[in-house]
């Protein structure tokens, strides 16, 4: 095993943070790491915190670890800032609001930036959750990126998902159309001092009134809270403890469904470096511009290139068949030369007896 795997079993935080960047940089190294600390994990519980920008995800989550912490438990926070289109650049200010916990040895802060991805998360989230969870994390609370309307990834990769909405955003229509209001396990309606909570409380209240729930099914609450003074916190994580205890029989499948929606992202981000390796320098941007001008459809100019990938992929395996069948053949050949030589000796000695026997007998 790595040394850097056993630095992240040991906690230690320079070890985490080294494993983070690795991961985060895809770099060999990062998909070795996670190969030696996957059988390890899978003992933190993940809570996913998301929501629209200024909703207060920040201070709400810093407050949601010193409960955790009042309770004794370890917390990890990944907490992820939108990248900008144009400069390529994050602020990654979330920890800004996390000061309090910067000395605290049993929580780990770790900023990262989405690099383009969608969803509200960045692609090497869940990698960096088994950091934390092989690190001995009791908690890992992932904030995603203040959201619109249907950026929920998050749901494919925390156990609990906490949507955290903010009075005067929009009106009742506004929250009835959001998608990540389908995926919220428990409701927050943060910042609660404001006018319009009770009123965005209504509007929540009676989407889900819209809903069927069966007697066992799990209705998420709607909580009220002001995270800058910590009211109405301890409520939310008694509220997460509630789901966690009601949901332990179907977490296996939740968890089952969270890998294989990792595994198809990587298949897909695996594929198409696989295409930028497999077409010449230029190539791509070249079949970009055959389908900006109309010359190709992009139908036709995926299924070309998926077939120049299999065609390489083919020849690769020719390549690495053809050597061994020539050892093969070289061997086949010697052993029929040597078969040659042997048949030719004996049939030579079988000449010089026959030959001899007579001469012998006529003298």
């Amino acid at each position: 095993m790595s040394p850097l795997a056993e630095r992240v079993f040991a906690g230690d935080a320079r070890g985490i943070a080294r494993a983070i960047s690795l991961i985060e940089d895809e770099s060999p190294a990062g998909a070795e790491l996670v190969r030696a600390i996957y059988p390890r994990t899978g003992r933190a519980y993940l809570i996913g915190v998301t929501g629209p920008p200024g909703a207060g995800k920040s201070t709400l989550v810093d407050r949601m670890t010193t409960e955790l912490r009042k309770a004794g438990q370890t917390v990890g926070i990944v907490a992820v800032d939108p990248t900008s289109p144009f400069s390529g650049g994050a602020i990654l200010g979330d920890r800004v609001r996390m000061g309090t916990h910067f000395g605290d040895a049993g929580v780990f802060i770790r900023s990262m930036a989405t690099r383009g991805h969608l969803g509200g998360l960045a692609r090497a989230t869940s990698d960096v959750a088994l950091v934390f969870d092989a690190a001995g994390k009791d908690v890992v609370i992932i904030e995603t990126v203040g959201v619109g309307q249907d950026e929920v990834d998050i749901v494919r990769t925390a156990d609990i998902s906490i949507v955290v909405l903010v009075p005067g955003t929009g009106d009742e229509v506004q929250a009835l159309k959001a998608g990540i209001m389908e995926i919220a396990d428990i409701f927050v309606v943060n910042k609660a001092d404001r006018e319009g909570a009770d009123r965005l409380v209504h509007s929540v209240a009676a989407m889900l009134g819209l809903q069927t729930f069966q007697p066992d099914d799990w209705r998420p609450p709607i909580l009220k809270t002001e995270a800058t003074t910590g009211a109405g916190v301890p409520e939310v994580i008694t509220a997460i403890q509630q789901f966690r205890a009601h949901s332990e029989a179907t977490r296996a499948t939740r968890q089952r469904t969270r890998q294989e929606y990792r595994l198809r992202d990587l298949l897909s981000h695996r594929f198409m470096q696989l295409v930028e390796q497999t077409l010449p320098d230029g190539e791509l941007q070249r079949v970009v511009d055959g389908i900006a001008s109309r010359e190709v459809d992009p139908y036709s100019a995926a299924t070309e290139i998926i077939n120049r990938v299999r065609r390489a992929g083919s020849a690769e395996q020719e390549d690495v068949r053809r050597p061994g069948s020539a050892e093969k053949e070289d061997v086949r050949r010697a052993g029929s030369a040597e078969q040659e030589d042997v048949r030719r000796a004996g049939s030579a000695e079988n000449r010089d007896a026959v030959e001899g026997g007579p001469a012998t007998a006529r003298k």
